[in-house]
């Protein structure tokens, strides 16, 4: 063994000079910008792995030999992992930070909403919809979240951990927040029933696709396309269909100001999270040497979950002509979520085109099974 092997093999400190490392900036990684930014800082190479940095390879594995962590935990391949770099640029701090005002901004909402007395003005035909089903959707919310709970572990770099589990912290608080919103609620409006929600998410059969939809999520053993079908397929699909395109359409027309409200956190998580993953999928479909084949994984996946969420969309349709004052359409927002979904698809390198609803003349009934498999057949295509 020579000399020159030794030190390259050598995990001794000083034994291998890095780039930067006689600069007191620490630029020992390459930054997106001009400069690294206090987000780069703190999350790139916090996570070292063998091709960067760990000379003697990983400290520790699983049983079988399994190193600590695996390229082999998804099907997607990058030649640099390392490249990646969340657009929302959020790490601890900031994170907690965000997390800790929309909570005071829920909070006062909900006390404001309550001195007033806003609840005992909300129609009654909407205080059943806020229980029963606003109730239920909660329970769509948690499963994604402890579905990317899972993912998160699995990512080969800190930058891809850290925006799928920031991904999940707003899910789990979502859910958590609608949880408390509607028990303010019920404390204000007698006989509201704070468990009619998960009865109707566990039997309702308007629930039932959607419930499917969020398992077939949760059963997903490849952690990026649990990340894929929660961001670029069942949000667009289902998520911002119900909360913006049925929610906080209707709800002013109710006599209700507060739910839009504590709603609006949750899209504008949404956007964050939107914006981290189309930045990861276009960064794998451009891969030099994986691009293609990663493509192919994509699509597949979205045949799949694509064709679950137009389901469970679908049968979300009766949802509209329960309040008693009409003021949306789910034609219109099933629209916006079939242009959103497609647009989504362009920006990273997919075919995310699916078929309008077929035209449904005066006094027929929709059939939502028939629709969704027409729309899952195209997909396929």
């Amino acid at each position: 063994m020579t000399m020159q092997e030794t030190d390259t093999k050598s995990a001794a400190a000083g034994a291998k000079a890095f780039p930067g490392s006689d600069s007191r900036r620490y630029n020992y990684f390459e930054p997106k910008g001009r400069k690294a930014t206090h987000y780069e800082d703190v999350t790139v190479d916090v996570q070292p792995d063998p091709e960067r940095y760990l000379l003697q390879n990983w400290i520790i594995s699983f049983g079988d030999g399994t190193p600590t962590y695996s390229k082999d935990w998804t099907a997607l391949k990058c030649m640099d992992w390392h490249g990646f770099r969340a657009p929302d640029q959020e790490w601890e701090r900031t994170h907690y930070q965000r997390q800790s005002t929309i909570v005071g901004m829920i909070q006062n909402v909900v006390e404001n909403a309550r001195r007033a007395g806003a609840p005992q003005r909300f129609d009654k035909a909407w205080v059943a919809v806020l229980q029963n089903h606003v109730g239920a959707f909660k329970h769509a919310e948690y499963g994604l979240g402890t579905a990317l709970m899972r993912a998160q572990r699995y990512g080969y770099t800190q930058m891809v951990n850290n925006a799928i589990l920031t991904n999940a912290s707003y899910k789990l608080r979502f859910a958590q927040d609608l949880t408390l919103y509607l028990a303010e609620v019920g404390s204000d409006i007698g006989g509201f029933d704070l468990d009619a929600g998960k009865a109707h998410w566990l039997d309702d059969p308007i629930w039932q696709p959607c419930r499917e939809a969020v398992e077939h999520i949760r059963a997903a053993t490849d952690f990026l396309e649990q990340y894929f079908a929660v961001n670029l397929v069942f949000e667009p699909l289902v998520g911002e269909l119900f909360r913006s395109g049925f929610v906080m359409q209707v709800a002013a027309a109710q006599n209700d100001f507060s739910t839009p409200s504590v709603i609006s956190a949750a899209e504008a998580d949404y956007e964050r999270n939107l914006a981290n993953a189309v930045e990861l999928f276009a960064l794998l479909l451009r891969d030099p040497a994986h691009g293609e084949d990663n493509r192919t994984m994509l699509q597949s996946w979205f045949t799949h979950h694509g064709g679950l969420a137009v389901k469970a969309a679908l049968q979300l349709q009766p949802l509209w002509s329960l309040p008693r004052v009409k003021a949306a359409s789910f034609a219109d927002a099933f629209e916006r979520a079939r242009d959103r979904v497609a647009a989504i698809g362009r920006e990273i390198g997919i075919d995310a085109d699916l078929p309008a609803l077929p035209p449904v003349e005066v006094g027929q009934v929709a059939t939502p099974a028939a629709t969704a498999a027409a729309v899952t057949d195209a997909a396929a295509e």
